[in-house]
């Protein structure tokens, strides 16, 4: 019984907060970067939903108007780890300012938008400064708070972040529901200004702690921008390989498809041969791959790949299942996924809190297991139960990504205590090329399942291979976090806990990270 009252109060997030909280600083860190996660959140997740809107407003395809979510990914997942060296030589506090300030501009740009061109441009700013907030912020929660503590702190800004795509896609679906054509997609973009304007006020305190830091050290930082531009080529041609921005079927085996799927990837690979051949040559690279080296940090970065992965696979797979496998309406989709965002609010508190206390080796392969467990069911089973009835089998899937999410962040930053910023800058990049990896596998995998005349068969035969297809997907995705959950068990993951606690660093110069 005392265990249960234990866990109640861990999953208390404001208390959670207080206990964090023991002074100023620590204070306006947590209330500064967990206003800006739920802002990133806010302007990220839930846009999708204005795509129909946007393209009956200014009379264009679908495929037309979805290029601002695809520019949003594409500037956001390329430019994150070059926002982290420049916060490394000009300071992360102050980086991840102007990206407040850039995204809530942004933002408000795109709602007065007259033409899909422009609201692309814009949509590419918020992007740009998505990457400047996220890529910033893990190295800022870091520079204040010790290993021991990471694991709590981390579950605030994840907390917020859930909490963002819940109001959005609550508050936004009310926007488009009840406002005109003319405005209602307007006020979707429109909603980040006060959300925008709260996060800038919650973070400027944390200017204050970049008087702090040595400038002598950071002047002696160098970017190799060369180096740079052709990172965010390379990250740029995979995050595009892996998306259907190509004429016909969304589909990897049409022949507008290979037209255009294989080029890129070649693409890809190309860019990636030559980044790595110039890095390799220069004496002042831009990604130094001796971290590489370090085991336990590699090996860490590879778990969250597959984690993110597995949480694109989850926002892919599930409306293909549920609408076009079961054969529900739209909103039967929001219902299968709601259980997880809540979920959200509680357990990552809980997961940082068993991570900071104990540090246990089990606790991330155990969830990377219980996140296949969850694929494995709805795959085998999702066609022998109510639809609404899903979401249990689903739930290992919650359980196991928010349990995992802030103790996983935390291993990764605990690993490479030398370079927070390349840390930093690499925990975001490897969640971008999970996200971006995730929606790959699973959609290729299940192309490949369907046949290519699918959309002329009979709507009951074109389910059955629905769900065929599902089944062969989610169980690719079961086979990958195994193998996540594997490497997951032969990290040792050091924190330096203490049973006492104690006061939290000043925070150190972003440039004295070597």
């Amino acid at each position: 019984m005392d265990l249960f009252f234990l866990i109640l109060r861990r999953l208390n997030v404001i208390g959670n907060f207080k206990e964090l909280g023991t002074d100023r600083q620590r204070k306006e860190t947590l209330i500064g970067l967990a206003a800006t996660q739920l802002l990133v959140q806010l302007a990220s997740m839930p846009i999708a939903l204005v795509i129909p809107s946007v393209a009956r407003h200014f009379d264009v395809n679908v495929a037309e108007a979805a290029w601002m979510v695809v520019i949003r990914l594409l500037m956001l997942g390329s430019t994150v780890f070059l926002a982290a060296r420049l916060g490394q030589k000009y300071g992360h506090a102050r980086i991840y300012f102007i990206g407040a300030i850039v995204l809530s501009m942004g933002s408000v740009m795109a709602a007065t938008s007259f033409s899909t061109m422009q609201l692309i441009l814009w949509s590419g700013l918020v992007g740009i400064g998505g990457a400047m907030v996220t890529a910033n912020s893990n190295a800022i929660l870091s520079m204040v708070f010790p290993a021991e503590e990471r694991g709590r702190a981390f579950a605030v800004p994840v907390v917020a972040a859930r909490f963002g795509t819940l109001v959005g896609l609550g508050m936004f679906g009310l926007f488009l529901q009840f406002f005109s054509l003319q405005w209602g997609w307007r006020m979707v973009f429109l909603s980040s200004l006060p959300i925008g304007l709260l996060a800038i006020y919650c973070s400027l305190p944390l200017l204050k702690y970049h008087v702090q830091q040595n400038v002598a050290e950071m002047k002696q930082v160098s970017i190799n921008y060369v180096g740079a531009v052709l990172m965010v080529a390379t990250l740029g041609a995979f995050i595009l390989s892996g998306l259907h921005i190509h004429e016909g079927a969304e589909s990897f085996t049409t022949p507008d498809a290979l037209g255009y799927h294989i080029p890129m990837h070649l693409l890809f690979f190309a860019c990636l041969a030559l980044f790595f051949v110039i890095q390799q040559r220069s004496a002042d690279p831009f990604v130094e791959f001796r971290y590489f080296k370090q085991k336990y940090f590699s090996m860490a970065l590879f778990t969250n790949t597959c984690f993110h992965l597995s949480m694109l696979a989850v926002t892919t797979l599930i409306p293909i299942l549920v609408e076009n496998g079961l054969g529900q309406p739209p909103i039967f989709v929001a219902l299968v996924l709601l259980p997880n965002q809540v979920l959200g609010l509680f357990l990552p508190t809980l997961g940082g809190w068993i991570h900071d206390r104990y540090n246990p080796r089990w606790l991330r392969p155990a969830s990377l297991m219980l996140i296949a467990s969850g694929f494995f069911l709805a795959g085998f089973f999702a066609d022998d139960i109510p639809v609404l009835t899903l979401p249990l089998l689903l739930l290992p899937i919650a359980i196991g990504s928010n349990l995992f999410n802030s103790p996983n962040n935390a291993t990764v930053m605990n690993s490479l205590p030398e370079n927070r910023s390349f840390a930093s800058g690499m925990l975001e990049t490897t969640r971008q090329m999970g996200h971006s990896i995730g929606t790959t596998v699973s959609a290729t995998v299940l192309g490949l399942a369907l046949p290519v005349a699918i959309d002329l068969l009979p709507s009951a035969e074109a389910q059955t291979h629905y769900l065929s297809g599902f089944q062969i997907s989610a169980l690719a995705v079961v086979w990958i976090m195994m193998s996540g959950g594997i490497v997951a068990i032969f990290q040792r993951t050091p924190t330096g806990r203490s049973q006492q606690p104690r006061a939290a660093p000043a925070p150190q110069p972003g440039g004295g990270d070597n």
